[in-house]
């Protein structure tokens, strides 16, 4: 097999890594690299994931364990799917574990990450994805725990009733952080104390 030639992109980020340390984030998604059982998991998403056309017309679907790495980013670090998109561009080590070289290729787009997790929901593979991993887990002696740190932050509503329904929204309540007051909601964040992942 002759090797790929080094496109500038990963020149740059190989240049970089002379100096650079393993973060929380590389070691976690490094070890998650060795640990999730990929390919049991592509053969259980496999059968409803779109082929490539017989007459070749239509764009090529992205490969099948990549969309479920961009998948397992999103639910470790609570991305959205823009959210997903841009951190792809932005840390390496994300693409390392997805496996993109910008000087080849582009990240997924949002829509095609929407796209993927609508058919998880559709054929309702998400739960059967958790259980798989659990399974293969306990089979290693292995556990999922993680002690929390909760943030409550505030999410801000207008208090005013100069509106069309002369109201305040009811869903929002007058609530005092600090010695501050404040009109909004409150959202907790759950953040587990080793990965520093946002878990809930």
């Amino acid at each position: 097999m002759v090797p790929k030639q080094l496109t500038l992109a990963t020149k740059v980020d190989a240049g970089f890594a002379l100096h650079r340390k393993a973060t929380k984030r590389d070691l976690f998604l490094a070890e998650m690299d060795q640990v999730v059982p990929w390919s049991a998991l592509c053969a259980l998403i496999e059968p409803h994931y779109p082929k490539v056309r017989e007459d070749g017309a239509g764009r090529r679907p992205i490969g099948l364990e990549r969309m479920l790495r961009i998948h397992f980013l999103q639910q470790w670090y609570a991305l959205s799917d823009p959210g997903v998109e841009e951190a792809l561009y932005d840390s390496e080590s994300m693409r390392r574990f997805v496996g993109i070289d910008l000087g080849r290729e582009g990240a997924p787009d949002e829509s095609t990450v929407l796209q993927f997790r609508h058919l998880l929901e559709r054929h309702g593979l998400a739960n059967q994805l958790l259980v798989e991993v659990n399974r293969y887990l306990a089979g290693h002696g292995m556990k999922l725990s993680r002690s929390t740190i909760v943030d409550a932050t505030i999410i801000a509503a207008a208090p005013s009733t100069k509106n069309q329904d002369k109201a305040r929204d009811p869903e929002m309540h007058q609530t005092k952080k600090g010695n501050q007051w404040h009109f909004g909601m409150k959202a907790h964040i759950g953040v587990d104390v080793n990965t520093g992942l946002v878990h809930t």
